[in-house]
């Protein structure tokens, strides 16, 4: 099994003949506009989780599943049924007033799963923080929840396929309900530093991973831009990843582009 991260939560997974996409979004990095995902990419494609609905993981989650016709999985506050049609957030219009129609598309609900061509998706809970950005000399915040935008449909995903066990977060804040997931990878945030409350930092990031005791951990979402900033969410990874081995856990930082086997 390959695993392939392209910044924010970004990855690529590949084993056997399914290729798992995860939040294919946007680069938001003003000199660097364009899928996170490359689109050489896409077509061979076959499922699409999506952990929530912001522009750095559901962007370009349309464009990937018409050109790969591949599996959509996301939590079921992502998406809305109409006149038979499953649609689901527009990923490029803000507000909730434009929904776009989503074929083979699987909402989950917390606990509940799916099973898609020998790949077992179930959605975990996971809580989207508030988000504050600063913006010539404004700092504008956004509070998830009924009715807003930021982090809609936010859930973690487990996956297992061919044997192993992947789990998501996300962009969570720490929750005990994760303790004992006990998953051969764990990806999780650790750049919810300062003002930028919307995921863990790396001390919460830490006690997430006492909690969930996997295998091996991938730090994500952090070190990354937007727009014009050039690290909007910073946060220690060498540091993060000699403590997460001083559990006897393996930790593997991964760059753009990067890929492990496991």
């Amino acid at each position: 099994m390959k695993i392939r991260h392209f910044l924010y939560n970004a990855f690529l997974i590949e084993s056997g003949n399914n290729k798992i996409a995860i939040d294919p979004g946007q680069n938001l990095w003003v000199f660097k506009l364009g899928s996170l995902i490359p689109k050489s990419e896409w077509i061979d494609i076959t499922h699409i989780l999506i952990t929530h609905g912001d522009p750095d993981h559901h962007w370009q989650s349309d464009r990937v599943a018409e050109a790969s016709n591949g599996q959509v999985v996301c939590g079921k506050e992502l998406a809305k049924f109409e006149d038979g049609n499953t649609l689901l957030i527009d990923p490029r219009r803000g507000g909730l007033k434009s929904w776009v129609p989503f074929e083979r598309v699987h909402p989950l609900d917390i606990g509940e799963s799916v099973t898609l061509d020998g790949v077992k998706v179930e959605a975990v809970k996971s809580v989207h923080g508030p988000i504050s950005v600063p913006i010539l000399w404004f700092n504008i915040k956004q509070q998830p929840g009924q009715g807003e935008r930021t982090g809609l449909g936010s859930m973690g995903f487990k996956i297992t396929v061919d044997g192993k066990t992947i789990l998501n977060l996300g962009d969570s804040l720490l929750l005990k309900e994760w303790e004992g997931l006990n998953p051969d990878v764990l990806m999780l945030p650790i750049g919810g530093m300062g003002n930028n409350t919307w995921t863990m930092d790396v001390s919460d990031a830490l006690e997430a991973v006492k909690l969930i005791s996997p295998k091996k951990v991938i730090p994500c979402h952090y070190n990354v831009s937007f727009f014009w900033i050039k690290n909007i969410v910073p946060a220690d990874d060498q540091m993060f990843k000699r403590e997460v081995e001083k559990m006897g856990i393996e930790c593997s930082i991964m760059l753009y582009g990067d890929e492990i086997e496991i």
